[in-house]
């Protein structure tokens, strides 16, 4: 499962499958009691379970993912041998997350992470991000919901004290008072860095200075935001102009809805939103992440918000006008996970080598086995130092680890 790369890589982006019990250990009774909580139900004579919020079906999962889903590297395998019949995320059949002890077990994760050749990696959630739009139309019960997750995730993932298994908390910027109290109680705990869903917040931009107390205090603590591929709502708010289905399970979406509404467009806009908007011009030293996304939209949002740029005058900038080249405020301040299948090595002379970061989603089907095989195309056309920055160094800089390149 190791490739000789003389080092332990790190790893940007790898999962978990969720317990029953993740929102529901710590969520207050009251929530429970009138069924605004995330339900696991399992109904007689359902082979599988379903997520449910009171009477709604969590629409991002068509069953409960952490018991039918497919199995690691399955999407690339499907794409290697040729595809066949079938949805190509379950190429090779469905297992259970039981199936897969790693994926459930802090010390079953560890143990693998040796295997592997991994110092450390960032955890994401696999429920936790299909289901906070949805859990998101209800307030109370959301800020409830997310603060009911980062305790179950302390419990059993843990933040990151061992400077292994790094849990990415869940933030929203829906509450900013809630926002930068959750931010202080996970910073106290240990958390290293913070995952907030991509796109809009109730009508403003994330980078609208109504928000401004929480990227300060991020600034100030050095905590970099993640924003991670999940169910950011465009096929609610944006598809269904075009009579598209607008909820339907991830693995049905249509083709218009692969590209309009489903991970592009919302890592795109967010990123423009937060370069445009000046965020960084007000935190100079801010850090964010772009993880599972991809990166073959990144060359045209550059080359967009460049021409748009020169394009307008000092006064047409809503929060101040940005007078640097877009571009490298980007490259500056976001940091990209590329997909396996992506032109890394392009996109590492598009960005700059410090803005790469490697990431295998291990155990989704969309993911890799081998987290080092990830450096495989790097290696003919970059230098050991620039292998060494994206497979480890970059990723290990955001988390605090020590960095040995230079």
């Amino acid at each position: 499962m190791t490739a000789p790369l003389g080092f332990d890589v790190v790893d940007a982006d790898q999962h978990y499958y969720e317990t029953d019990d993740c929102f529901t250990r710590y969520m207050p009774e009251k929530f429970i009691r009138e069924r605004r909580a995330l339900e696991v139900v399992r109904r007689p004579g359902d082979e599988r379970s379903r997520l449910f919020i009171g009477d709604d079906k969590v629409a991002f999962f068509g069953a409960n993912p952490c018991e039918n889903t497919g199995r690691p590297g399955a999407l690339l395998e499907y794409f290697e041998t040729g595809g066949g019949t079938g949805n190509a995320l379950f190429h090779g059949g469905m297992i259970s997350a039981d199936e897969l002890p790693a994926s459930r077990s802090k010390a079953s994760r560890i143990e693998l992470l040796d295997e592997m050749a991994v110092e450390a990696t960032l955890l994401f959630p696999t429920i936790g991000v299909g289901v906070e739009y949805q859990l998101s139309k209800d307030r109370e019960a959301y800020l409830a919901s997310l603060n009911a997750f980062n305790r179950w995730l302390d419990d059993d993932w843990g933040y990151g004290a061992e400077g292994r298994l790094i849990g990415v908390p869940l933030l929203t910027l829906t509450d900013i008072d809630w926002a930068v109290n959750e931010l202080e109680r996970v910073i106290a705990l240990g958390a290293r860095m913070v995952h907030l869903k991509a796109g809009p917040v109730d009508g403003r931009s994330p980078a609208d200075p109504s928000h401004d107390p929480f990227w300060a205090r991020c600034e100030e603590a050095g905590i970099p935001v993640a924003f991670h591929l999940g169910n950011s709502g465009e096929a609610e708010y944006y598809s269904a102009m075009w009579g598209e289905n607008p909820n339907p399970p991830n693995h049905r979406y249509s083709p218009f809805q692969r590209v309009t509404s489903f991970g592009e467009r919302s890592i795109h806009d967010t990123l423009l939103a937060l370069v445009t908007h000046n965020l960084f011009g007000r935190f100079p030293r801010l850090k964010v992440l772009s993880v599972e996304f991809g990166s073959e939209w990144v060359e045209p949002l550059l080359k967009k918000m460049d021409r748009s740029a020169r394009m307008c005058g000092p006064n047409d900038w809503p929060f101040g006008a940005v007078t640097e080249r877009p571009r490298e405020i980007f490259k500056r301040h976001i940091s990209i996970s590329p997909y396996p299948e992506d032109n890394v090595v392009a996109l590492a002379r598009l960005i700059g080598e410090d803005a790469v970061i490697a990431g295998s989603d291990w155990p989704h089907p969309e993911g890799v086995i081998a987290p080092t095989s990830l450096a495989a195309p790097l290696v003919a056309d970059l230098s050991p130092i620039a292998v060494r920055k994206i497979m480890r160094d970059n990723s290990a800089g955001l988390i605090g680890l020590a960095v040995a390149s230079s």
